[in-house]
């Protein structure tokens, strides 16, 4: 009997080895020594590094450009986050409801998902040009003026966000229909005898606690891909104007491709991990907490 443990160990372990291997090869061995630049002054195309300790975190903290991209991050983050998760569940119980023409609601919502992001960020600049733009040309149509979506700091941050809603919503549809899909038709038929017999009251009682791990899921993930919007902003609005949409992942993006300085960029890269976690983290335990008050 032992042998044969030993044996099935053996087995486990020669499985799980190639696994292994890329995991720490593309990711641990890369964490560790973004981890090891940052406490350095390394430049792209210098010869060596001095190790500087804490300096490039502590020139981070009185970086008046890193505040402005933390601030625009989060009004994009708290713009498009519960537009794309509010917004997907609403239209996904409306989907449901849908017979012959679901799967073509269906296919609209996810075309974004399948485009690639400089195709569609490339799309969208035609559709915003201020000058013959389709958006520009219907609000002559209607009788408005003409509006610099992307080239006016008041209105181009915004338009981000209005996109970045876009590019998310069809994913998140895709993932409360399969939510829907899996709830019991009797937990309605029960509530019902229960006197839950309306939208709302069903809506409330059974379909919002029963697709939780759902949601915790679509939090989680569309929070993350908002707080990493990178391509958007890189082919539409380059951070400005006058840094209006400057973000967290193009200013990294900067420092190591166009200032060459990679100890701040790995710093700055070290930041935005620890923020992307501790964000998971809070959204599972605020989560974990309300199923256990449910």
């Amino acid at each position: 009997m032992n042998a044969d443990l030993r044996h099935r160990r053996r087995v486990g372990a020669l499985l799980a080895l190639p696994g292994a291997t890329l995991l720490l090869a593309l990711l641990i061995l890369p964490s560790i020594a973004v981890l090891a630049l940052s406490f350095t002054d390394y430049q792209f195309g210098m010869p060596g590094a001095v190790f500087v300790g804490w300096r490039q975190y502590a020139a981070l903290g009185s970086d008046a450009g890193l505040r402005n991209s933390l601030a625009n991050t989060a009004l994009y983050v708290a713009i498009v986050a519960p537009v794309s998760i509010g917004g997907a569940l609403w239209l996904a119980v409306l989907l449901q409801r849908q017979g012959r023409l679901r799967p073509l609601f269906q296919t609209v919502f996810f075309l974004p998902v399948t485009a690639t992001l400089v195709a569609m960020a490339t799309a969208w600049e035609v559709v915003l040009h201020p000058s013959f733009g389709i958006a520009n040309t219907a609000l002559s149509w209607l009788g408005f003026e003409r509006l610099r979506f992307l080239t006016d700091p008041s209105t181009a941050l915004g338009t981000l966000a209005a996109i970045g809603v876009w590019k998310m919503l069809g994913y998140n549809i895709l993932l409360f229909l399969a939510g829907l899909a899996t709830i019991d038709r009797q937990l309605y038929e029960a509530a019902a005898l229960d006197g839950a017999d309306r939208g709302w009251s069903r809506f409330t009682l059974v379909t919002l606690p029963t697709l939780a791990p759902v949601t915790l899921f679509v939090t989680v993930i569309t929070l993350i891909r908002s707080v990493s919007e990178f391509e958007t902003v890189a082919v539409l609005t380059q951070g400005g104007p006058s840094g209006a949409t400057e973000m967290l992942l193009y200013t990294l993006y900067q420092q190591a491709f166009r200032y060459f300085d990679v100890g701040a960029a790995a710093a700055l890269a070290v930041v935005f991990l620890l923020l992307v976690g501790l964000l998971s983290i809070l959204q599972v335990r605020f989560f974990d907490r309300g199923g256990a008050h449910g």
